[in-house]
């Protein structure tokens, strides 16, 4: 696990490259969700996700450790590629990102703007992994993990900036993608000593990660099939899972159907505009509003980055 300097100096990486993100009690959402409700809005960042924080750190050891390195590739539905290609440019480094077919079309256009080569393979993320990795030896390039310390170290430092910019929190709700972002929350909760539970949020489309909390094993699934993309897992990682067995009070489940409620709720309450992981925190709160009432609860919008025409489908589809 990490230690309170080693977020620290993390953060120090990423102030680097960006201001902290704001941490807001929205009124509206307290009223549907009878709770004082605390968003920490990582859509606010320069690639519109958290994933850039462990980019950033990443890549800082990676170009200290290797500075004749020829490029870097990763695999990605979007957020983390965007941050790679954010950090290697910042390196000076070539990164390739590699993409499942029929991705976020705005995701890959925004990889690109970054600088990044896109490579699109494969019917989802594993797939598009297995190709990463083959690229990778064939190329001679550095293979960007999906999870690792470095990546949990750098996304750990908006759990900092929330601990210590709300009150107290009774509970905080994250989504999993391979796990980055619980684990850095669990991280710092645990270096600040605090009491507060980290409830984790899936996809009943994608899982992988609550049947492996309830196993606990890894119990990988045969699809991933869900709007809400950086959900979209069907094989947890072993190291990520092991932090959340230890640290994690539950897992939560939503269906598209409760994401897209979120995502309008979102909408209605606060004006932001999030994508399906980024809301899904929100629908397990809404599943769990009569277990969670009059409770100060943290939200992590982890993202903004959804193309125009689902977001306007999601909008436009009637209430739950």
């Amino acid at each position: 696990m990490l230690s309170l300097k080693d977020v620290e100096d993390a953060a120090a990486i990423v102030m680097a490259a960006m201001l902290p993100t704001a941490q807001y009690a929205w009124p509206l959402l307290a009223g549907r969700t009878g709770c004082e409700v605390w968003v920490k809005h990582e859509n606010h960042t320069p690639t519109g996700a958290f994933k850039v924080r462990g980019g950033l750190v990443f890549m800082d050891r990676l170009k200290h450790e290797r500075p004749g390195l020829k490029g870097v590739i990763s695999a990605t539905r979007g957020n983390h590629g965007q941050s790679i290609a954010l950090a290697a440019a910042r390196a000076g480094t070539a990164a390739t990102i590699v993409v499942p077919h029929g991705n976020s079309v705005e995701k890959n256009a925004a990889m690109r703007a970054f600088g990044a080569e896109l490579v699109e393979a494969g019917h989802d993320f594993d797939a598009a992994k297995e190709t990463a990795m083959h690229l990778a030896d064939e190329r001679g390039l550095a293979m960007v993990p999906s999870f690792h310390r470095d990546l949990v170290r750098g996304v750990a430092t908006y759990a900092l900036e929330l601990f210590r910019g709300a009150p107290a929190l009774d509970t905080v709700y994250v989504p999993i993608g391979l796990g980055s972002g619980i684990c850095g929350t669990i991280a710092v909760r645990d270096a600040l000593g605090l009491a507060t539970k980290v409830v984790g949020v899936v996809s009943t489309e994608a899982a992988a990660y609550a049947l492996s909390f309830a196993a606990g094993k890894v119990v990988a699934t045969n699809s991933a099939n869900t709007m809400a993309d950086g959900m979209a897992v069907r094989v947890p990682d072993p190291e990520a899972l092991e932090i959340i067995l230890k640290g994690a009070d539950r897992i939560v489940q939503v269906s598209d159907a409760e994401v897209g409620a979120a995502m309008r709720a979102y909408y209605e309450d606060t004006h932001q505009l999030t994508e399906g992981a980024g809301a899904a925190s929100l629908a397990a709160l809404l599943q769990e509003r009569e277990r969670m009432k009059g409770r100060r609860v943290g939200l992590i919008l982890s993202g903004g980055n959804i193309d125009r025409p689902l977001y306007l489908k999601v909008l436009g589809e009637r209430p739950l």
